[in-house]
This record gives C-alpha cells, structure tokens and sequence, in this order.
C-alpha cells in the first residue's frame, strides 16, 4: 500500500511538472509571436538576428510576465533609473521605458557597444552571438543565462524552422 503511494505521489509531481513547463512553454511561444514585428524590425537596422533579440527577451522578462517587463516595459534586464518605487518603498535597479519597442531598441543599441558586434553584425550564427554576450557577462550568471537562451533558441527554431530566420534575411534585403 505504501509503495502505490509513493508510485502514485511521484506520477502527480510529474504531471504536475510537466503541466507547469507546457504552460512556461506556451507563454514563451505567445510572448515569441507578438514580438517578432518588433525583433524583424530591428535585426533589419543593427544586423542582429531575430531569434537572439527574441531569445533574450523570452528569457530576461520571463515571456514578458515578469515585474520589470509588466511595471517597466524592460524586456532585457538593462540596469537604468525609473521612477517606480513600490509599497516597502524600494526602488528597482532596472531602467524603465515609455513602451516596449524602446526597450527592444535600447537593447539593440547597447549591443552595437559591445566589442564582439562588429565581428558579428549581419551574421546570421545565433550560436556565436549568444556565446559572445555569455563571454561578454550580458548576464550575472553567464552558463546558466547562455542554456536558458539556447533553450528558447530551440523553441524559437521548432516553432518557425527556416520562417524566422528566412524573414530576418528578407527584411536585410529590402
């Protein structure tokens, strides 16, 4: 009796699991789609490709449900001044942004600063652009950052296959 107990807590924790991961999976892929507009866009001007801008921004606003992207359209985790200070009276360490297509640009800026850009502007290598930004400490901590972006890279990639990329490269070319 005690062992189909056990059998039977395991089986719930993983469903349970697995049901939380499918919803996380589905919100990323919603979030992915409202945002390609913006992240095609973008790689057009700065040479960055869709799927790294739309990676990053899965990740760093939490399939854009996290508090710096819901209170200050910060979909990149970019430190800054804001004007937000909440019940306790604490302020947050993330800059704030009049909308979210300021924070995809700010972001896109703040890469063409960096010192691994012009190596890899117009390349289409989202590998080596995600490795560089771990390299170049984008993140506090870089491993786990780089596995969580290559994660959504490979859901970006079984959502839309060649599509996404296909439109970057369209849109390079207009």
């Amino acid at each position: 009796m005690l062992l189909i107990k056990r059998l039977i807590k395991r089986k719930i924790l993983i469903l349970g699991l697995l049901a939380i991961m499918c919803s996380a999976n589905a919100q990323n892929k919603a979030y992915i789609s409202n945002h390609k507009a913006i992240a095609t866009v973008l790689s057009k001007r700065y040479g960055i490709p869709v799927p790294v801008i739309l990676a990053v921004a899965t990740v760093e606003s939490s399939g854009g449900k996290g508090p710096a992207a819901k209170v200050l359209n910060n979909h990149f985790g970019i430190e800054g001044k804001n004007s937000f200070v909440n019940k306790q009276g604490h302020t947050s360490r993330y800059k704030e942004y009049a909308n979210v297509f300021a924070s995809y640009l700010d972001f896109c800026r703040l890469l063409t600063r960096k010192h691994f850009y012009s190596k890899l502007k117009d390349n289409e290598n989202c590998i080596a652009w995600i490795k560089a930004m771990s390299r170049a400490h984008y993140s506090e901590v870089p491993e786990e950052w780089e596995k969580k972006v290559m994660s959504v890279l490979s859901v970006i990639n079984k959502m839309q296959g060649s599509k996404l990329q296909t439109s970057a490269r369209l849109a390079s070319v207009r």
